[in-house]
């Protein structure tokens, strides 16, 4: 393949994720990687990656700074491909509670990302998820594929308002650790996962191989 003709992926570089683990993640399923905070750069990516670790108020705030949440929405709104990765996810939501604090996120999908219902948290290690049969980001995976979390906060409910019949709803995927939560969801040029596709071996890279055949 000619350099050319790579899809050029930028990792939004705001202060809150593991950038150089989804670098060489992406490297190495065949994008053109960059990490990078600049606008232009940002909204002219094929695609655009958005990690996240930490606490939820403290990567909105990183983002705003640095105009990610402009970006996100500007690029959504011209059809332009984005993931999101943990809390590069969980921002995705309307809102994040944690130690009783409430914060806005980007509200692009209705739900609370709240803290998990289990006797043991974090929530580290590998799990499966139950994918629905027409996902394109687990297409061609095993049904009973690991994946790698690290996480204390998830979304455990999903309402989505499906405003007119032909409105396509998100593909959402689940997992369960104390109860059931979003482990990721689908919702056109607009994906994000709970785990980290980065960490999760040959699954994480096929998933990453898929996103990036839909760019």
């Amino acid at each position: 393949m000619e350099l050319s003709d790579l899809k050029k992926v930028v990792v939004f570089d705001y202060g809150f994720g593991n950038v150089r683990s989804a670098e060489r993640a992406l490297a190495r399923v065949g994008a053109e990687v960059e990490i990078t905070r600049d606008f232009d750069k940002a909204m002219n990516a094929d695609g655009l990656l958005v990690p996240g670790v930490g606490a939820f108020a403290a990567c909105m705030t990183g983002l705003r700074e640095a105009r990610g949440d402009w970006v996100v929405d500007r690029r959504l709104a011209g059809g332009r491909p984005v993931l999101g990765i943990c809390v590069g996810m969980q921002i995705l939501f309307a809102r994040g509670i944690e130690h009783g604090v409430e914060t806005d996120g980007l509200d692009e999908w209705p739900g609370t990302v709240g803290p998990l219902k289990a006797d043991v948290v974090p929530h580290m290690g590998w799990n499966t998820v139950d994918a629905p049969a027409d996902s394109r980001l687990f297409a061609g995976l095993d049904p009973e594929s690991h994946f790698y979390f690290v996480h204390s906060y998830a979304v455990q409910d999903w309402d989505f308002e499906q405003l007119s019949a032909a409105m396509t709803p998100p593909a959402v995927t689940w997992s369960t650790y104390g109860g059931p939560f979003v482990a990721a969801v689908e919702n056109g040029v607009l994906s994000a996962t709970q785990f980290h596709p980065e960490k999760s071996g040959d699954a994480g890279a096929q998933l990453l191989t898929n996103w990036i055949g839909t760019l």
